[in-house]
């Protein structure tokens, strides 16, 4: 009897400390979402309380001068990402299916790329694009986050792409189907949860980049969102407008929430196939 006390008692502490850390982990979410409808007043008076009249206008402001930007990063993030499957998938699919002469040797070089920081790349991706009259141009943001992005979306398609029977494409060869009709027909569509986790790993890094669209363009036309987030912070002069400013951070996070949810079942399947068959 004492064992089975004991037993429920360590169990309801155990959860106990889950809830806490649960909660210690989204808090910060829910401060900021709740700072978002205050004023100074509010933020400096009531710090953790609740806000007191609602400020709807803060999401009014936010909504109108960040829109721009998060089209900018809609923009460079679908033709990044759909660049970076395209080839990364045609790579991997090569470096898995074919064989010819250097494979493995090329394929550690291509690998060894993860061994450089990504600061250490910036300066030649830098004078690489000003070589070729890249700069300020949607384009040469593109092309840093492609050349960012392919070395690891390579390695884990390969794995996937390794994954796959061999008895499937040998029936297709049978068939008469080249390795072209074998890619789009049998091992694309195999590794679509797979291609979901590249796709929303990239996002992410893309989203929520800073430094590379700064050092690209000074054109705050093509400015992208972690870079709107900031002229809107600076925009109300020497004072930080708390509300405004925590409602900017909520807007820019949004998109990603949505598109988390959306697509969280294809995410968490590919992260789990890839990381069995690698």
């Amino acid at each position: 009897m004492n064992d089975r006390i004991k037993g429920r008692f360590s169990q309801g502490f155990l959860h106990l400390i889950l809830l806490l850390l649960v909660f210690l982990s989204f808090y910060p979410l829910l401060f900021t979402f709740l700072t978002s409808f205050k004023d100074n007043e509010q933020f400096f008076k009531s710090f953790f309380g609740l806000p007191n009249p609602i400020v709807w206008i803060n999401y009014k402001d936010a909504f109108n001068t960040l829109l721009p930007y998060i089209g900018n990063s809609f923009y460079i993030a679908f033709v990044s990402i759909a660049l970076i499957l395209i080839i990364s998938s045609l790579a991997a699919y090569a470096f898995s299916r074919l064989r010819f002469p250097g494979k493995e040797v090329l394929y550690i070089a291509v690998v060894a790329l993860m061994m450089i920081p990504g600061l250490l790349q910036l300066i030649p991706r830098f004078a690489i694009l000003k070589d070729f009259g890249m700069l300020d141009t949607y384009r040469g943001i593109i092309l840093g986050y492609v050349a960012g992005g392919l070395t690891m979306a390579i390695m884990i398609l390969r794995a996937a792409f390794e994954g796959q029977p061999e008895e499937l494409f040998e029936a297709a060869r049978i068939d008469g189907a080249g390795e072209i009709r074998s890619f789009f027909q049998i091992a694309v569509p195999l590794v679509k949860p797979t291609l979901g986790t590249v796709a929303i790993i990239n996002l992410l890094n893309i989203w929520n980049d800073y430094l590379w669209p700064l050092i690209v363009t000074s054109d705050e036309k093509k400015f992208t969102m972690a870079l709107g987030l900031i002229k809107f912070k600076t925009s109300f002069g020497n004072t930080t407008l708390y509300g405004p400013t925590f409602a900017g951070y909520i807007v820019a996070s949004l998109p990603l929430i949505i598109l988390f949810l959306v697509f969280m079942d294809y995410f968490m399947e590919g992260l789990t196939a890839g990381a069995v068959k690698m």
